[in-house]
């Protein structure tokens, strides 16, 4: 066993870590240490857009999670992807740029966790970002995360578009304004055709620096305590077991599945948790690995008529080719632009403070994600549920870092989120039933226009039903008993340990999380640096 000394210590090269190495790193003087149990982002399945479907399940890139038996959707077991890489999830997701509504972070706040607040988090969106495109008020052009419109249209997806205005559902000219209600194509985390994850943006142009430190192929073992005091981490690299001291501050950026994991196997969590994991107690903390939320899916698959989608371009292999020319030559066509390229916010439920599902919208039809494309020309609407009552856990199944949490998110487990998930499909009917959608003469291959019985449809949406890669929640911010970290984000009862990912959000947002979970480290940064 080997030690090593530095500042900060970061486990988890992902999302919110490689933006906290590039500014806890700024210092000259200051050390820093990030561990990252992937490798290298700089691949061309991560940077090409329409590549996403390599990357998912595939080990070299893919933590390759299964969740345990659901029990509300027959005892299924589903892929739970997420990033095992330098930048996380930000190199294997749907390339989207989505801050969620106002009301996700004044919920925040109003439980007792001050500067969370939309107008407290705002500057701190717009820090990271680099808009490229017309000026839009309250976004941020000098940041280095670099953020487009990839200029792809179909025309399919215009008829969509306007067939949501014609049921009320306006187009709104920037979701990420803080009312997110309406249509309109995303916003992409995409710059002249390539993806733009954190690895990229924060992290790769500052790796030369003396002060930073990088390790990958790293499995983060358990954080070194002295008493109620975080003094450092043990991790493996090949057969090494490694010590490395903080001086400062251990910080967990393992994810909403892998920080609680972390957190059990070193002692901090439900005490007769950790004793049954023949492990002992640190700190009896009730809330690690509760809360988990996720935004969850049902697709709805329609034929199309008079027109060509994804489907038919890359169904052939001189539409293939011509695509891959398009993209050598100009990065541009299909290949530059991310699968779900239209989005829709909207209200199904009463007295809702803000949408509570969002329509991805795909120039494309297959029966998963990942899965091959339909050999007709379709689309999908893959109708996400933004704020499901149904929650869940994440907890580790034993001291062993290689080991698998066992991981349960209790998917449809209320009455409410039974209902949304009828009227998620009733909406996509209205939508392609209006007549901008007519002389695409829309065929509905999923659930299928004779599924018309609300019973059926709840059962088809727990045959169905998939994560959308948004899981959340696991290391709560807040006050009470149930919450793991304050609103700087330090853990409750703890020194020098803090989190710093999406499993601090006390709630899930009303949108994509990668963007929050940028913004969270932004804010998190300087919380640690004024320490």
């Amino acid at each position: 066993m080997s030690d090593e000394t530095y500042d900060y210590i970061i486990a988890g090269g992902g999302t919110a870590g490689c933006l906290l190495a590039n500014r806890l790193s700024k210092d000259p003087g200051t050390r820093v240490l990030v561990l990252e149990a992937g490798g290298s982002s700089r691949h061309l399945f991560v940077e090409i857009p329409l590549m996403l479907p390599k990357l998912l399940g595939n080990p070299r890139f893919d933590w390759m999670y299964r969740s345990a038996p659901e029990p509300h959707l027959g005892g299924r077991t589903m892929a739970l992807p997420r990033g095992k890489v330098l930048g996380g999830s930000s190199a294997i997701n749907g390339l989207v740029y989505v801050r969620g509504h106002r009301w996700d972070y004044d919920n925040w706040a109003a439980q007792g966790n001050e500067g969370w607040g939309w107008s407290d988090v705002l500057p701190y969106f717009m820090r990271s970002e680099g808009w490229v495109g017309e000026d839009l008020q309250g976004h941020g052009r000098n940041g280095e995360w670099k953020i487009s419109d990839p200029g792809m249209r179909w025309p399919v997806l215009d008829g969509y578009l306007d067939a949501a205005d014609e049921i009320g559902i306006r187009a709104t000219r920037d979701y990420n304004a803080g009312d997110n209600e309406g249509a309109q194509y995303f916003q992409s985390l995409i710059l002249n055709g390539r993806r733009q994850s954190t690895a990229k943006a924060f992290l790769y142009p500052v790796k030369n620096r003396p002060n930073l430190t990088v390790r990958t192929g790293v499995m983060a073992d358990r954080v070194l305590t002295d008493g109620r005091r975080a003094t450092g981490l043990v991790f493996r690299q090949g057969g090494e077991i490694v010590t490395a001291r903080a001086r400062r501050e251990v910080i967990l950026c393992a994810g909403a599945y892998g920080t609680p994991a972390l957190m059990e196997r070193s002692g901090i969590g439900q005490g007769e948790r950790i004793k049954a994991l023949g492990l002992d107690v640190v700190h009896d903390l009730p809330g690690v690995g509760e809360n988990l939320q996720d935004h969850w899916h049902i697709r709805v698959t329609h034929k199309v008529h008079n027109t060509r989608t994804l489907n038919s371009r890359a169904g052939t292999f001189f539409g293939r080719v011509l695509m891959a020319a398009e993209y050598a030559l100009r990065r541009s066509g299909p290949m530059s632009a991310q699968p779900p390229l239209l989005t829709v916010f909207a209200k199904v439920m009463e007295n809702t403070p803000a949408p509570d599902v969002q329509i991805h919208t795909s120039a494309a039809s297959y029966d998963r994600v990942g899965g091959p494309m339909h050999d007709y020309p379709g689309i999908s609407s893959s109708v996400c549920i933004l704020r499901p009552e149904s929650t869940g856990h994440c907890h580790a199944t034993g001291p062993d870092p290689e080991a698998q949490p066992e991981i349960v998110h209790n998917y449809l487990a209320t009455d409410h989120d039974c209902e949304i998930a009828v009227r998620s499909v009733e909406l996509v009917r209205r939508i392609t039933s209006a007549s901008a959608m007519a002389k695409f003469a829309p065929e509905e291959t999923s659930p299928g226009p004779e599924m018309i019985d609300r019973t059926e449809l709840l059962e088809h949406a727990r045959k169905t039903a998939a994560t959308t890669f948004h899981p959340v929640g696991t290391a709560k911010m807040g006050r009470g008993p149930d919450a793991v970290v304050d609103d700087r984000l330090k853990v409750h009862g703890m020194d020098g340990l803090r989190v710093v990912d999406a499993s601090i959000m006390p709630t899930i947002p009303s949108g994509n999380t990668c963007a929050p979970v940028v913004m969270i480290a932004e804010r998190a940064a300087d919380l640690i640096l004024a320490a």
